[in-house]
């Protein structure tokens, strides 16, 4: 039987709308003792595909990517076999540590999938504006996409 690969893959339209609609990115970075250290983040990503987290400055993930930037990234979902869905994203990580940078990122993780007016974005900000500094901002700037969906095989398997 022949690959299906092709099949199932998601074109670039689809890619953009699962990172638009979806909401917790599992973030990949390499442990300083050879493990992958995965942790589930909130995220927004931009029109150049890149994904932005924010975490706090002292954490492992930071101390990780600033050793090795490369980072894998993944989106999931489905509830049954037929369902699964899922986009893997390799990437080089950027640390940001402007403060502006950090309080717009939290703004748009946050305001993720509603409009907001001028007047519920800065309230947003000034809620989100004490924690912003003792974060920086995670940037991950794609190489490589590697995605499935298995609806698209219309349940043959």
């Amino acid at each position: 039987m022949p690959s299906r690969r092709k099949t199932i893959e998601l074109t670039d339209s689809e890619i953009d709308e699962y990172l638009a609609s979806s909401h917790t990115l599992i973030i990949v970075s390499n442990g300083h003792s050879g493990f992958p250290h995965p942790m589930p983040m909130w995220y927004y990503a931009d029109a150049n595909r890149n994904c932005y987290c924010t975490t706090f400055a002292k954490s492992q993930k930071v101390k990780n990517w600033k050793r090795d930037p490369r980072a894998s990234l993944l989106i999931e979902s489905g509830e049954e076999y037929a369902e699964l869905k899922g986009l893997v994203v390799y990437a080089q990580t950027e640390i940001v540590e402007d403060q502006e940078i950090v309080t717009e990122t939290l703004v748009n993780i946050n305001a993720k999938g509603r409009s907001l007016t001028k007047e519920q974005r800065e309230k947003l900000k000034e809620s989100v504006g004490g924690t912003a500094s003792k974060r920086v901002v995670l940037k991950f700037i794609p190489q490589r996409f590697i995605s499935w969906d298995h609806s698209k095989l219309g349940g043959r398997y």
